[in-house]
């Protein structure tokens, strides 16, 4: 069973943990059947859709898991959505997913794999241009869900589109319906107390079914050693808590995103000039019959005696009752710990992950509030995600925001970067492990006239930084992801992404468990699951294939150290070379037993 002691995960046998894994599934983020795009009005009918299917049918659940067991990825952050599990109305559970996904973890065990529960959101919910909360969230508060495109109120375009450039769906957390929903599920308390759903507060009625579905969940897994926990929420965002003048379009100017007073004018039906272009001319409302702007009945903006819009309070969502309050110092640490104790309740023993936003620093608690607890930031490479191309002496630093010049300066930086969470969860969280919860890469770097092998040279490349990285740091991870269902034209079946390291049309021959991986250089590479005692060294070339590890022996430890050896990357044999002690080596695992006269040990390996 895993464990927390400190700043590392450990085993029954007190062994340090190292967490190699993947995200499943990047596909998982939307429904299975029926599977529409926005034009069809099935899109918007929640009682028709079913998540049983997500990631795979259980069909292939043998095929993916062995695969992903062959490459060493052998611990899941299992993507669940809310509306998976409650996408037909407040408190009616999908009991025929929640059965579906106890069958896949159980699954998912008896062929090894750990698996964390990953509460999967992107800008809230699929009908805000992500992936999430159900429709009726937004409908509850008053948003109609077919007007929020031609509002403005959120990005949307048709998941067989042409993917858009430089990932614009992210600039929905800024536009009217998500920002709305964020700050009412956080802090509709301090921020709406005049907006209720059927006389409850919002916050608490979002809040309440959140826990509730994924306590449902938590019900039929506790008795699941290999779940060893669940996340808080993916990729958290404040809304438009402390947004401090809300005539500012904030950062998202690299794409016409309107400014928070804007987009509520918008979604009122008051056309606006959003850089160089008029908006909703049409003066259409976001807003059912009945409902009117969430802020305007909360005190934020209200119409004169002329009925001319005007922004009462710009700096309504800085101060509570004269006290500055903020997202990572209040509000998401109160949630957070409101959701460790509903899952804890139902499973003691159970980790709980939390992470800050993409790009901000970690959340303010501390592991003396919230015991055990991981924390699972996330971190890309910035520019090989955002423009799609691999550039070997160009790269920026996601946590500074500036650029970086040079193969090796790039490197440096990458490590440090990583470097900072470790830091940050040493000394800001109080001593808690970390797992990278999300890196990796797209896959779709190809220019037309590059050879097939030039461009899986480019991803091996690109890919092979961040996980230097994350060994520099003897680091846990998981990518993101894989995609069992990916393919050419539609990638990850959402917003135009293709980061799944395996991908069902490049898969020539279904016999070869590794057909269909996609810069299996990187990916599959040794690395030590089980240390007993403390690594000071981890490195892997994927281009000569020499693997060096050290660690210093603790001898209170019994137990052998663990390496996971990939057949994929010795094929032709193997040399293994070590500083003293014995080795055994069986079914990809080299299982070492140190001199216990000697304190620092080094184990190599290389092709035959």
């Amino acid at each position: 069973m895993l464990r927390v002691r400190g700043t590392h995960f450990v085993d029954d046998h007190g062994r340090t943990r190292l967490l190699r894994g993947v995200n499943l599934a990047g596909s998982s983020k939307i429904p299975y059947t029926p599977r529409v795009e926005l034009h069809d009005p099935r899109f918007y009918d929640e009682r028709q859709v079913s998540f049983v299917g997500r990631p795979f049918p259980l069909s292939e659940a043998d095929e993916h898991f062995t695969r992903l067991r062959e490459w060493g990825l052998l611990f899941l952050r299992l993507v669940v959505t809310w509306e998976a599990i409650e996408h037909a109305g407040p408190g009616e559970y999908d009991n025929a997913f929640l059965d579906y996904l106890c069958e896949v973890v159980q699954k998912a065990g008896a062929y090894g794999f750990q698996i964390l529960i990953d509460p999967h959101q992107d800008v809230w919910s699929r009908f805000t241009g992500g992936s999430g909360a159900p429709g009726w969230t937004l409908e509850a508060v008053g948003f109609d869900v077919t007007k929020l495109r031609e509002t403005g109120a959120a990005m949307l375009y048709d998941w067989k589109a042409n993917r858009p450039p430089l990932l614009i769906w992210a600039t929905n957390y800024a536009r009217l319906a998500p920002a709305t929903m964020f700050t009412l599920f956080w802090a509709g308390n301090e921020f709406a107390p005049a907006t209720k759903i059927n006389g409850v507060p919002a916050q608490e009625f979002l809040q309440q079914h959140y826990l509730n579905a994924f306590a449902q969940v938590a019900k039929r897994l506790r008795d699941t050693p290999h779940v060893v926990g669940y996340e808080v929420m993916n990729e958290p965002s404040r809304g438009y808590i402390g947004w401090k003048n809300l005539r500012s379009a904030g950062q998202f100017r690299y794409w016409p995103t309107p400014s928070p007073y804007q987009a509520m004018l918008l979604g009122s039906g008051y056309p606006q000039r959003v850089w160089l272009k008029m908006t909703n001319m049409q003066r259409t409302r976001v807003w059912l019959a009945g409902y009117q702007d969430v802020w305007k009945e909360n005190g934020v903006w209200d119409v004169d005696s002329r009925g001319r819009p005007q922004l009462l309070r710009p700096a309504h969502f800085t101060r509570v009752r004269g006290t500055e309050m903020g997202f990572r110092r209040d509000f998401y640490p109160r949630f957070a710990q409101r959701f460790a104790e509903t899952m804890r309740a139902l499973d003691p023993r159970a980790l709980i992950f939390i992470q800050g936003e993409p790009g901000e620093p970690a959340p303010i608690l501390n592991v003396e509030q919230l015991p055990n607890m991981v924390y699972a930031p996330h971190w890309y490479d910035g520019i090989t995600l955002m423009v799609r191309r691999y550039m070997n002496h160009f790269g920026v630093d996601m946590l500074k925001r500036r650029v970086v010049f040079g193969a090796g300066a790039i490197q440096e930086s990458f490590a440090a970067q990583l470097n900072v969470f470790r830091h940050e969860a040493e000394n800001e969280l109080g001593g808690v492990p970390v797992l990278l919860g999300e890196f990796g890469i797209p896959f779709d770097l190809h220019n037309q006239r590059l050879l097939r092998a030039a461009d899986e040279l480019l991803t091996t490349r690109a890919l092979d930084r961040s996980f230097r990285a994350l060994e520099k740091n003897v680091m846990s991870g998981t990518l993101w992801n894989y995609s069992p269902d990916n393919i050419h034209g539609r990638g990850d079946a959402f917003n135009g992404e293709d980061l799944s390291i395996f991908s069902r049309s490049e898969q020539k021959d279904a016999t070869d468990i590794n057909s269909g991986g996609r810069a299996l250089r990187a990916v599959v590479r040794p690395y030590p699951r089980a240390i007993a005692g403390m690594a000071t060294r981890l490195h892997f070339d994927w281009l000569t294939r020499v693997f060096e590890f050290e660690f210093k022996h603790d001898p209170t430890i019994t137990a052998p150290t663990e390496i996971f050896v990939p057949p994929y990357a010795y094929q032709e044999g193997i040399k293994i070379e070590i500083s003293d002690g014995t080795y055994e080596w069986r079914e990809h695992i080299l299982t070492y037993h140190p001199d216990p006269a000697k304190e620092t040990h080094r184990i190599v390996f290389k092709p035959a």
